[in-house]
Order: C-alpha cells, then structure tokens, then sequence
C-alpha cells in the first residue's frame, strides 16, 4: 500500500502554510497543492525548495479569489468585485458551462499553470478547489490542459468509502465512469484511490486497508479544518500497515 498525503490550498493564506509546512516536517503530509491566484502564493513559492521530498502540484481554482486573467468571459462565475464567487449561486457546480466558458476556464487554468512555471515550481500534478474538475464538462479542457503541459498526474473522484458512511451504488457509479474517463480519454495517471482524511482515519481505526495507491486529501490550517489539523498533528502513522509507504506525487509510476 502507497500513501499520498496531499494537503490542498498551499498560498490561500499564512496560516495555512505554516501549517503544511510544519506537517511536512513531521512527515505526516507528502504532498501539496498551490492556488496560483492565493493571497499568499509567494510565500509558499519561497518555502517548497526545503521539501524536496515532497511533490508540488496546481490546485487549479474558480471558486475562490480573483482570476488571473481578469473578467472577461468569466462573469458568470465572478461576484460584484470581480472575485470568484464559489459558495453562491455563480458557483461553477451551479451554472450551465457553455462552450464560451469552457473557453475561458481553459484560458484562466492555463494562465495558473503558466504562473507556477514561471515561479519555478515543479509541477507534479493537478487537483483542483472545491474539487471543480470533477465536472463532467470540463474533462475536455483537462485533455487539453494534459497535451499542453504534459502533466499527466491528475486527482481521482471519490472512490474510497468511509466505514460508517459508505458511497451509494449510484455515487460509486458515476465517479467510476468519471474516473475512467479521466484515464482513458484525458490520458490521466491517477492513483487507486482518492479520499478525504477524514474517511481515510476512520478507516484506520476501523482495521480496514486499501490495495494500491491511494491518495488522501487534507486541509491543514483551514478555517473549517481545525479537528483535521489535530488528527493529522495525532499519531495515525501508529495504525499504518507493516508494509505501508508514505509517498509523494513524484514517487508514483
């Protein structure tokens, strides 16, 4: 069993750097994700090279801050100061994304991409905030993202099941064929499994393992994410399999 511990939102703040940066330390994060338009990307950009055993991907984003490349196109997803606008009635899980958006989300993906580039950041992979590459109708844009970048390594949907709340068949399903997609017409190198740490430390506890590679998703030093910030602090490695290895993004095949 391979263990990525992937920590999302690295630039949304101070906070959540130290954060990351600290569990990184402890070994008990692996990986982590940059929001290139995140009010502390600088920050973040100027500490990665401490880590490299780690990996550092794009946390590509529409829901939070403002874009990189500006209003145009992108007024559907934005609020009156031009900021995406995530949690409201604009939020990109709320909206039809005609052709014209999907034009402009690959633009504004790309701009973000370009930007880590350019900071000199080694991209390993991509996920995305509030998990909105898992649209259906933006796996197009993924393809292209792929063959343009020739980042391969792309975050699953769900599949990984809590023990005490299973995914339905329906669910299950449906990120199955997403997933499947993702891999087969994106191009995608993915891991086994993909959960949340939550479901991933029940799981623990429970006695239950995983064949392959799973990646695990955190969120240390979150406003909403302060239990998980003190589990990922406890000692869960404890639980791990004899065989268990903690990896990187960089370390999967």
């Amino acid at each position: 069993m391979k263990i990525i511990i992937n920590s999302d939102d690295l630039g949304a703040s101070l906070n959540v750097n130290d954060r990351i940066f600290e569990l990184m330390e402890q070994r008990r994060v692996t990986s982590a994700t940059l929001m290139m338009n995140g009010p502390a990307l600088e920050d973040a950009v100027q500490r990665i090279g401490k880590f490299p055993e780690c990996s550092f991907g794009v946390h590509l984003n529409l829901t939070e801050f403002s874009p990189l490349t500006g209003q145009t196109g992108l007024v559907p997803l934005l609020d009156d100061n031009g900021v995406f606008n995530g949690t409201r009635r604009r939020s990109p899980w709320k909206i039809p994304l005609t052709a014209s958006i999907r034009t402009r989300v690959y633009a504004e993906w790309c701009a973000q991409i370009e930007r880590a580039l350019a900071l000199g950041v080694p991209i390993s992979h991509f996920d995305s905030h509030h998990h909105v590459h898992t649209r259906t109708s933006l796996l197009p844009v993924l393809h292209r993202l792929r063959q343009r970048f020739g980042i391969r390594k792309i975050r699953l949907r769900t599949n990984v099941s809590s023990a005490s709340r299973p995914i339905s068949p329906q669910r299950y399903a449906r990120n199955s064929a997403w997933n499947f997609l993702l891999r087969h017409y994106v191009g995608a190198t993915t891991t086994d499994g993909f959960a949340s740490f939550s479901v991933f430390h029940e799981r623990l506890q429970a006695g239950l393992g995983w064949q392959g590679a799973i990646e695990v998703m955190c969120h240390p030093g979150g406003n909403l994410f302060a239990a998980e910030t003190e589990l990922l602090r406890a000692n869960w490695q404890q639980k791990l399999e004899k065989d268990a290895q903690l990896i990187s993004y960089n370390d999967l095949a």
